[in-house]
């Protein structure tokens, strides 16, 4: 996965409708990557007081109008919750041009429901992040609407590498981001508490348990994501013939846990479908 440079951004305006914690982590990413200035940076939220933390914290412009955050950034993101996306940025449609990046990372909805309410001059890109952005260990995945360009996709791509990697797929795949790393984060929560647990069990202090199960966990990722190659490869070298992994494996493969795995995706996915299609009614 290429680096993305600061070149897409460079010199523009970021505004987000909707200051919540994830609108908090990319601020954040963006500021402590110096993609984008404080300056530059423009938040709108129903409550003063999250304003208020972010001006403080991080140095940003605050403002209550949406549609002043339109009018004064060339890249605005939509960080609502479902259910009031559509009411909040009703109005705000007159002040979109064609030249301004429109990027959503609202759950379940699709490019082209905001593309019906946004209006025709409007360049929507979709983003499915997930919650290690928190801590600018994020996994993201971008979508184009219909009007999108390349320009936009390098925008959003440049914005959610600050706060972890992110890649661009078609939106049909998007339900199976969401069941894969949208909704993975809380598979790897569970294996996590698992093996602490497992350790635990063995005789070791729970703080030291979890520890080691979070550290290993962290460690295996980086390696598999430096290293370029193929997890089956990597767990290859740590399993030695008549060894301690081996014996702890055949037990991972007698209950199952790769089919389980695969199940929890599959059902995650199918669920993000229903739920997609339950928002575009």
């Amino acid at each position: 996965m290429g680096e993305i440079s600061n070149m897409p951004l460079s010199g523009l305006k970021v505004g987000f409708i909707g200051g919540g914690a994830m609108a908090g982590a990319l601020l954040t990413g963006l500021v402590n990557s110096e993609k984008v200035s404080p300056v530059n940076l423009y938040v709108s939220d129903v409550n003063q007081e999250r304003l208020d933390f972010l001006r403080d914290s991080l140095k940003v412009n605050t403002l209550t109008d949406n549609r002043e955050i339109v009018s004064l950034s060339d890249v605005v993101i939509f960080a609502l919750k479902p259910g009031v996306v559509f009411s909040v940025i009703k109005g705000i449609e007159q002040e979109i041009t064609a030249e301004k990046t429109m990027i959503s990372i609202v759950a379940g909805v699709s490019c082209a429901s905001l593309e019906a309410v946004l209006g025709v001059n409007a360049s929507v890109v979709r983003v499915m992040p997930n919650t290690p952005a928190l801590v600018g260990a994020g996994a993201s995945a971008i979508s184009l609407g219909l009007r999108a360009s390349g320009r936009d996709a390098d925008r959003a791509l440049a914005i959610f590498n600050a706060v972890g990697s992110a890649v661009q797929v078609p939106e049909t795949m998007m339900d199976a981001v969401t069941g894969l790393s949208g909704s993975g984060p809380a598979y790897m929560f569970v294996i996590l508490e698992a093996l602490a647990d497992a350790g635990v069990r063995m005789g070791l202090p729970r703080d030291i348990a979890s520890v080691l199960s979070a550290q290993t966990m962290l460690g295996s990722a980086k390696m598999m994501l430096e290293s370029g190659q193929h997890p089956g490869q990597l767990k290859d070298m740590v399993t030695t013939p008549g060894g301690t992994t081996i014996q702890g494996l055949f037990e991972l493969e007698n209950a199952a846990l790769r089919a389980s795995l695969m199940k929890a995706v599959e059902a995650a996915t199918k669920k993000s479908g229903e739920l997609t299609a339950g928002l575009i009614k």
